[in-house]
């Protein structure tokens, strides 16, 4: 493989390669005296103003020298593969013209492959998407990796009436596959501890067989992932069964188990669900078998084709779909709410890649016979990206926020991809110049960084580059016909393709509170003096605490929120006057935990962190800061 430098006409003479600068032309030419050609005065001619008598020679050496450099060499040579055994790699397309030689036989047999495709892709995701129904419960619900029973802080209402019911009910469920990578993003409270990045999964098996009867969980704990943590259901195909919500339970285990490691809890919660033995159903997402089939027929397809406008079209509509549907869906109990979404995306990502292709794709494909390698580079690389919730998601970084580069590996993962990036651009700026595109790519890329520094400068707003606009933003620079951009343009057609489907054209600018999510928004935490601790030693009376705080409220407050034990226990505006809290303990023996917040109107602002009022009746202050 390499730039094209044959003779295109036999016997001709080489090119000859040179510099724009070092070229001159010469002509002759006839002085005649002025005089002679002009009555008019004679006025001496001035020396024309150039601003660069004031640049140093050595400079200016430099400059020309760099400008001629990012040039490349005249005249160009366009990159060209030749393919490695080229006899094995055209056999497909051999085969293909001495079977169906003319041109509506190939036609037929293309209209024919594209049915089977679209049968045996229906008829697999159907039977994945539509379960039977389970014997003596009915029909799962689908629900999503990240469905809870409970809310955070006071979603659930007072004293969790928003949240019933506790115990003596029952419900099918339905989990997707590969909700075993699903974790927290922002801190969650449990008591005084605060779990990130991991599965929220509270509680596990209490008896060293580890039954099913004798394992429960937190009501607000992920119920898929808790269902594979009890090894109810198969992380990579995900299944049905039925759950039983079991009320209130105590001393929630911290259990290693099935590749999840759960939070332990040492005090009570109103609600908790166990999951019934002998209801596990034998529905499965069939997400690998559908990669199965969509992988075969877009192999055989790049195999076969060689023409871009046919290969490109088909290969993104089967991967878009794929994604959409299969792979990665969007989280929605409602499969014909997914179908309808994957619809509705696919019309404006469909106008995205006419352009690619017109632009990039066409550019480096056409004319391209090495077919084995383009389907293990181009096709390969775009399988790649578009399974990114298996590949680059895996990768230590969900946001590229302060926050999240707190998380382990974060900062040296960063290190790696920034370092990577640079190595290829510097390639591929190298391979553009040899064409003689490079200024016409930088001012391209120049546009483009002026652009984003200009989002970057807007107030109160931030720059987010998804996975669809880093595709599109760095497509360009693969378009030419060398083993490298046949990866690289793949694997960014890939990654494209993920985020639209996954995700939607999300916007490049968003405000601090679409990034913070469930985060802590900052807000002012009460000021709550030392509670007022009653033992009542001898008098078999139950021990009960006793918090004060004091009025006015801050501006913009008009209320105050307790939360014991993670559940909302009491709330009061200032107009009611109280201005006190008395706690009476429910459990002995355990300790129980106390947050406290800010209500303003049906808002709240965030709670603080946990007091704890310990066992045996000693009181601990929380840490500073929000939970």
């Amino acid at each position: 493989m390499g730039p094209r430098d044959d003779l295109d006409d036999e016997g001709a003479p080489p090119q000859v390669y040179h510099d724009d600068d070092t070229t001159s032309v010469h002509s002759d030419g006839i002085l005649i005296n002025g005089s002679e050609a002009s009555d008019e005065e004679y006025y001496a001619s001035q020396e024309p103003y150039y601003a660069n008598k004031y640049i140093p020679p050595r400079l200016q050496r430099i400059w020309r020298a760099t400008v001629v450099w990012v040039k490349g060499p005249q005249p160009p040579r366009p990159w060209k593969i030749r393919p490695f055994f080229p006899s094995v790699q055209h056999a497909p397309v051999q085969f293909l013209n001495n079977y169906f030689p003319k041109r509506r036989h190939k036609v037929i047999l293309l209209l024919f492959f594209y049915l089977c495709w679209f049968l045996s892709f229906a008829l697999v995701l159907h039977r994945s998407a539509f379960a039977a129904d389970i014997p003596g419960h009915g029909p799962p619900v689908r629900i999503r990796c990240t469905d809870r029973f409970w809310s955070d802080g006071n979603g659930c209402g007072l004293n969790g009436e928003l949240c019933r019911p506790f115990e003596n009910a029952t419900m099918t469920f339905r989990c997707p596959a590969n909700c075993k990578r699903v974790h927290l993003v922002n801190p969650h409270a449990v008591g005084d501890q605060a779990p990130n990045y991991r599965p929220l999964v509270i509680g596990g098996p209490i008896d060293e067989e580890e039954t099913l009867e004798n394992t429960y969980y937190r009501a607000d704990s992920f119920i898929c992932g808790a269902a594979i943590h009890a090894g109810f259901i198969n992380d990579a195909s995900g299944g049905c069964g039925v759950l039983s919500l079991v009320g209130e339970k105590s001393n929630y285990p911290e259990v290693n188990k099935n590749h999840i490691k759960s939070i332990g809890f040492d005090s009570y919660f109103p609600k908790s669900f166990s999951f019934l033995e002998g209801t596990k159903s034998r529905c499965r997402d069939l997400r690998w078998p559908l990669l199965a089939v969509s992988l075969t027929f877009t192999i055989l397809l790049s195999l076969f084709t060689t023409s871009p406008a046919v290969f490109f079209p088909s290969v993104f509509f089967g991967i878009f779909f794929h994604v959409a549907l299969a792979s990665d869906p969007p989280n929605l109990t409602d499969y014909y709410a997914i179908v309808s979404i994957a619809l509705g995306r696919f019309l404006p990502a469909g106008f995205c890649m006419f352009a690619v292709y017109k632009y990039c794709v066409k550019r480096q494909l056409q004319g391209l016979h090495a077919q084995i390698e383009k389907t293990i580079l181009w096709l390969g690389g775009c399988w790649v990206g578009a399974l990114n919730n298996y590949t680059f998601d895996r990768i230590p970084i969900e946001r590229l926020t302060p926050h999240d580069l707190k998380q382990p590996g974060a900062i040296p993962a960063l290190i790696i991809i920034v370092i990577i990036l640079f190595c290829i651009a510097l390639g591929q700026a190298w391979a553009i110049r040899i064409e003689g595109r490079l200024p016409r790519y930088l001012v391209v890329y120049g546009i483009f960084v002026i652009v984003l520094l200009s989002l970057v400068a807007i107030p109160r707003m931030n720059v987010r580059i998804h996975h669809y606009i880093l595709g599109l933003l760095l497509v360009p620079g693969t378009a030419m016909q060398n083993r490298p951009s046949l990866l690289f343009q793949g694997l960014l057609i890939g990654l494209f393709i993920n985020g639209i489907a996954r995700w939607g054209f999300d916007s490049i600018l968003q405000t601090p509170a679409e990034l913070r999510g469930d985060a802590p928004t900052e807000s002012l935490l009460p000021a709550i003096a030392a509670p007022i601790i009653h033992l009542n030693h001898g008098l078999h009376l139950p021990l009960n605490i006793t918090f004060e705080w004091h009025y006015p409220f801050p501006s913009f407050y008009d209320g105050i929120s307790v939360l014991v034990n993670d559940v909302e226990r009491f709330k009061s505006f200032e107009d009611s006057g109280k201005e006190s809290f008395t706690w009476v303990r429910h459990h002995e023996g355990v300790p129980e935990y106390f947050r406290f917040a800010y209500l303003a109107g049906t808002g709240r602002g965030d709670y603080t962190k946990a007091g704890v009022w310990g066992s045996e009746g000693g009181w601990t202050d929380p840490e500073p800061g929000p939970s």
